[in-house]
């Protein structure tokens, strides 16, 4: 069963998302951190959470580009978190995709659903806040939308948190 968890910064989104993980019926419990490190603060906080998730029975891979090399056990549930950095990790990391960046994260996504029980996807929403941006900054958004629609026409469940609350627009909350 796969999972897309929707919404603005500070929404609640990855908070619900490892809910979902939580109340899942899947013994292993993973966590794909998208995060790149790119200086001292970000390693601190990356530790920080890996301390947090290691609290509740979740094992942390690192994942900057190419989901689809990663191998995940069948009965594990997934959370991957956050679509919205592995999108900006393909487009301008030199290990990333560039302009292939949905192609390939989108394959990815299918390779991890295809493996493991549950697969719960953490994404930003995109253009609530405007369309008034630089070109590169549009062609960011333009392809993290691409992908959210993308996950969602395969996805077994889409919901846009707002406030902490939930709210589903394909299928309905999962229960473990």
């Amino acid at each position: 069963m796969m999972t897309v968890v929707i919404g603005g910064a500070a929404s609640g989104k990855s908070e619900y998302a490892e809910g979902l993980v939580l109340a899942s019926a899947c013994p292993k419990r993973i966590y794909i951190a998208t995060m790149e490190p790119f200086d001292q603060e970000c390693l601190e906080r990356i530790k920080k959470h890996r301390r947090m998730r290691a609290e509740k029975g979740f094992e942390t891979l690192e994942r900057y580009t190419d989901l689809a090399s990663v191998t995940v056990p069948p009965d594990s549930v997934v959370l991957l978190e956050c679509m919205s950095n592995l999108c900006a990790n393909e487009m301008y990391s030199p290990r990333g995709s560039g302009d292939r960046a949905a192609e390939v994260i989108l394959r990815g996504v299918e390779h991890l659903k295809n493996q493991c029980g549950d697969l719960i996807v953490v994404s930003n929403e995109v253009f609530a806040g405007g369309q008034c941006y630089e070109e590169g900054t549009m062609a960011y958004l333009r392809q993290l939308a691409q992908i959210n629609r993308m996950m969602a026409a395969i996805a077994d469940n889409v919901c846009e948190v707002a406030c902490g609350i939930p709210v589903y627009y394909k299928g309905k909350e999962p229960v473990g």
